[in-house]
């Protein structure tokens, strides 16, 4: 695509229909999906290999496992690893689209959203019209867990950060915070890759996790280094993170919000999602005053 919607104040769905298939994350399983334009607001899924099964709109309180991934359970079916694809439509400016899939998981392809982007980029865009009033919190939503928080204020434009602290060096502390819109989001967050550590995997292939990483779709830590250099920011955890941030709050809808997480995680964002698809509207004539 030549340009990006200059924001996110009217809905877009995609022009045409476009396939993507791969590997699952954690099964470790060739999972194929297909994006096609919706009529409806918000993400539909259905499935390729039951085309007879109802399309069912995504929403937060689907969530039914958040170990290092989102994923939903969809009537007799659980959908896994759907942060990345998430992040991709709602960060382009896609609010309404149908998402077909054969498998359990959505693949994890290079381990960030680009490769969704470009699919998107493939498909192109359609304008449907004005977008549904989005969530926006009337008074703050703060939520904690140990040493983790989210929270959510209200504003006037979507703004995201995020901060994570390891003690690894290679990350360490790293902060992140910008103004989104499409333009930015496809610069500066989608191309940022999942990533984990060395003397973690074992123990999570033991547990059924992580099947499919590898280091072609996962930078992988090890204390001082990178097995696998370069990055593509010197700063690409954190904005890793701000990816899997913006990709749970889709499940609700793209916020009008300032929201920002420290050390955050999907069992956080999810529940942030949660609390913001259920939070009262701000009253509109005290915007005004």
């Amino acid at each position: 695509m030549s340009s990006w919607p200059a924001d996110y104040r009217q809905a877009w769905t995609l022009a045409t229909r476009v396939q993507r298939q791969g590997v699952g994350l954690h099964s470790g399983a060739s999972t194929e999906v297909r994006l096609q334009p919706s009529s409806r607001p918000g993400y539909w899924v259905g499935w390729l290999d039951q085309p007879a099964l109802p399309l069912q709109r995504l929403a937060p309180s689907q969530v039914c496992d958040t170990r290092l991934c989102t994923a939903l359970q969809l009537g007799e079916r659980r959908l896994a690893t759907v942060e990345h694809l998430l992040a991709a439509l709602a960060g382009c400016g896609v609010s309404q689209a149908e998402i077909l899939v054969d498998g359990e998981e959505i693949p994890l392809l290079d381990g960030s959203a680009l490769p969704w982007v470009e699919a998107i980029a493939e498909a192109g865009l359609q304008l449907v019209g004005e977008r549904p009033a989005p969530p926006s919190p009337a008074v703050p939503i703060t939520l904690s867990q140990g040493l983790s928080f989210a929270v959510a204020l209200p504003a006037e434009r979507l703004r995201l950060g995020a901060a994570i602290e390891f003690p690894q060096p290679a990350i360490g502390r790293q902060l992140i915070s910008l103004e989104l819109t499409p333009e930015r989001f496809v610069a500066e967050i989608a191309p940022a890759r999942t990533f984990g550590f060395r003397d973690q995997v074992e123990q999570l292939r033991a547990a059924g996790l992580i099947r499919g990483g590898a280091l072609d779709n996962a930078l992988v830590c090890d204390g001082e280094r990178w097995l696998n250099p370069p990055l593509r920011f010197d700063d690409e955890p954190v904005r890793h993170k701000l990816l899997d941030l913006l990709g749970d709050l889709a499940l609700a809808g793209l916020p009008r919000a300032q929201v920002f997480a420290y050390r955050g995680s999907h069992g956080l964002h999810t529940a942030l999602a949660a609390a913001l698809a259920a939070a009262p509207l701000p009253d509109p004539a005290a915007l005004i005053a």
